[in-house]
């Protein structure tokens, strides 16, 4: 498994890969990721995941973002800002390469913790992250549920 950047060569392939038909409303589309990525270049971590030469996930890293500059400018967070695994890929251990790919970056910024957003309803990644050690903070984030891991 590696990561690779996003380049001429490989962007139209990252905008046809989907996730399974019952998690859309839980991810948004990569074509979205990227325009953030754009928008949001100084803080945004876009990466796509491959096995070998097949293309099986989009990554997309937040680094050192301010999380909330209203109420404390100094809280300033990383971490994993969408994951979307193939439909076909999923279950094979690309995600959890990927939150870690993300934690290795955040660790070699110097930061010690990672965050995480996900949607807390039935079939969503909640059993995912809490499985790699993420725990609720008790905050929200646009209605879902915020995470974080010491690293």
């Amino acid at each position: 498994m590696r990561l690779e950047s996003i380049t001429p060569t490989n962007y139209e392939a990252a905008l046809a890969l989907s996730v399974r038909s019952d998690q859309e409303d839980l991810v948004e589309p990569v074509v979205k990721s990227l325009a953030e990525a754009y928008v949001f270049a100084d803080y945004a971590w876009p990466r796509l995941i491959y096995d070998d030469d097949q293309l099986v996930g989009f990554l997309m890293g937040f680094l050192d973002i301010p999380w909330d500059p209203d109420r404390d400018p100094s809280d300033r967070r990383s971490g994993v800002w969408r994951l979307n695994i193939a439909a076909a890929a999923q279950g094979r251990g690309y995600g959890r390469f990927a939150v870690d790919a993300v934690c290795r970056e955040i660790r070699r910024r110097g930061g010690d913790r990672a965050y995480v957003t996900w949607e807390p309803r039935l079939g969503g990644p909640e059993k995912f992250y809490l499985k790699l050690g993420f725990r609720p903070t008790g905050e929200q984030s646009g209605g879902q549920t915020v995470g974080v891991l010491d690293l």
